[in-house]
């Protein structure tokens, strides 16, 4: 059988009050840090997915934000290019009606020299040929109707040579 001696039941008070000691020593505050432990790392849990939720949401809005950006920016480059090509339409319609006035104005200057010129050679025509013809009559023509006879014959032959510079011949 059992011998159960004195010491044996000192020995179970011993143990009874020593889990009594070592539970309002020990057991209490591991329980509580353990406790607060599990609690600390749930709390870390929920906010580290708080934390991967919002980085998510502004990872989609900064998403959304860039494909604004590049769209705004392919609409400011067409514009740009828009822009450019009536910029340059305009300069070469400016230019070539600017080109245009020009090759007026030379055209009218060029005309008027002709003009003058064919002026000039006139009268030194009328004078060669009335020189030419008093030699040849052996007087000197001096009257105002000898020369506006000279004048007219001169007129005469250059309308016919302008005619026949205009019909190619």
């Amino acid at each position: 059988m059992l011998d159960f001696s004195v010491t044996f039941v000192i020995t179970i008070i011993n143990i009874t009050i020593l889990f009594f000691i070592l539970k309002a020593v020990l057991f209490k505050p591991v329980t509580k840090f353990m406790a607060d432990r599990t609690k600390r790392i749930q709390d870390s849990l929920e906010k580290s997915a708080k934390d991967n939720e919002l980085a998510k949401k502004l990872l989609e809005e900064y998403e959304k934000r860039l494909e604004t950006a590049e769209a705004e920016a392919e609409k400011i480059i067409r514009s740009a290019r828009k822009q450019a090509e009536e910029d340059a339409e305009r300069i070469l319609s400016q230019s070539k009606v600017e080109a245009e006035r020009v090759a007026e104005t030379a055209r009218v200057k060029l005309e008027t020299d002709r003009r003058a010129a064919l002026a000039l050679f006139r009268t030194e025509a009328v004078a060669l040929v009335l020189n030419a013809s008093g030699r040849i009559l052996k007087r000197e023509l001096v009257g105002a109707e000898q020369q506006r006879y000279a004048a007219e014959m001169l007129d005469q032959i250059a309308l016919e040579h302008e005619s026949r510079v205009e019909n190619g011949v």
